[in-house]
């Protein structure tokens, strides 16, 4: 990797090293607080639906300042003040109304960062897993011991000991304060006429349904294992396993698409989705079935993932790189993410695990099958503006 890189992977490595803190166990912490499901549910539920109103809103300030890395740090210091409330907070309205305000500088700075990262590689986007894989050590090394940790210090320690890593995600985003776009960064409404291009909402749609899917891991994954009798250590392990994959997917992932093209891996993906969310729901019991559903998160998320950012940099060329990530964030991310976690919440009270882990199978066929029915454009074609009337 070009040394003038390395600074885009410390910060992907720092920011996903607080998120592996807050994904897996925030919903252990809210229940050891003694809420409902319904209460994780909705906690998750604000925090995809601030992915919605986040980055677009970012992206206007950001697209009408002249010093766009002072805004991206802002948004960094910002996001580690309003998790510290978490420190002072423990009834539900307290949490939820937290939680709102966190939500929107947490998911406002990483669409910024990926058009940061993509501009910064230019026509090298191949590259992108390979900066991208740091950010999945920082995960790793965290959702891994994390479990451990709370196994020993107690749930309720969790706020405080996931600070210190959001304060470490500040620092990594000092080095880019002076960072400036090499396009002017347009605001979502001015993606323009690449909206209506053919296959880009079919895109969207898709990648809608796969967060809708992964609604009920990201809220629901570690306590499901929890009733199923797995320790904390053995949890943490699992997700270090799904990581570990995941990173050596991210470091092959530019073969694999320049050999089998974008549109065939990601309909495998999907493909092993669907039976990852399977294993999931029947065979939680089995920590050897678990951790083979856990290494088809290499599929399921890094190169999906990183087959999306290849189809984005089509869709949305040059100038609309911005613009295009928060098109996608906002959409999958945030509306899929709200739409995932309030169901997986009320199929978790509804049935349990199973029942949460079967319905995210069912989302991820559907997007299976509406991928499958996208007409066979040539990307080049399809995303190439239309004629000068």
């Amino acid at each position: 990797m070009d040394s003038s890189l390395h600074r885009y992977a410390v910060f992907y490595f720092c920011y996903y090293a607080a998120l592996g803190a807050y994904t897996p166990y925030i919903g252990r912490w809210v229940d050891a607080l003694g809420h409902s499901g319904y209460v994780v549910g909705a906690m998750l539920g604000l925090w995809y639906g601030s992915r919605v109103l986040g980055p677009p809103a970012w992206a206007h300030l950001v697209g009408n300042s002249h010093r766009p890395g002072n805004w991206f740090v802002l948004g960094s210091v910002l996001t580690a003040a309003c998790f510290a409330l978490f420190l002072l907070t423990e009834s539900a309205i307290a949490l939820l109304i937290v939680m709102a305000i966190f939500g929107l500088f947490y998911n406002a700075v990483m669409p910024q960062f990926e058009a940061m990262t993509l501009s910064a590689l230019g026509p090298r986007s191949e590259q992108y897993g390979r900066i991208r894989l740091w950010g999945s050590v920082g995960f790793l090394i965290v959702a891994s011991s994390y479990g451990w940790l709370l196994d020993r210090l107690g749930s309720t320690s969790f706020p405080l000991i996931s600070l210190p890593l959001f304060l470490l995600m500040v620092l990594a985003a000092w080095p880019h304060r002076g960072d400036q776009p090499a396009h002017h960064v347009e605001e979502l409404g001015d993606a323009g006429h690449l909206w209506r291009r053919p296959g880009v909402r079919r895109f969207l749609l898709v990648a809608l349904l796969m967060q809708v899917g992964f609604g009920a891991f990201y809220v629901f994954y570690t306590l499901h294992l929890q009733t199923r009798g797995h320790s904390g250590a053995a949890i943490g392990m699992l997700w270090g396993l799904g990581v570990a994959i995941e990173i050596a997917m991210f470091w092959q992932v530019p073969q694999l698409i320049a050999r089998y093209g974008a549109p065939r891996l990601i309909s495998v993906c999907i493909a092993l989705t669907v039976l990852r969310w399977l294993l999931t729901a029947i065979l939680a019991d089995s920590l050897a079935v678990m951790a083979l559903a856990q290494l088809l998160h290499a599929f399921g998320f890094a190169v999906f993932h990183a087959c999306c950012m290849r189809q984005m940099t089509e869709f949305f060329p040059g100038r609309r790189a911005a613009a295009g990530q928060s098109l996608l964030y906002g959409f999958s991310s945030g509306v899929g993410g709200v739409i995932g976690a309030l169901l997986s919440a009320a199929m978790w009270d509804l049935g349990g695990g199973r029942a949460a882990f079967l319905s995210s199978a069912m989302v991820a066929a559907l997007a299976w099958l509406i991928y499958a029915m996208r007409r066979q454009t040539p990307l080049s074609v399809a995303v190439s503006p239309p004629a000068a009337s």
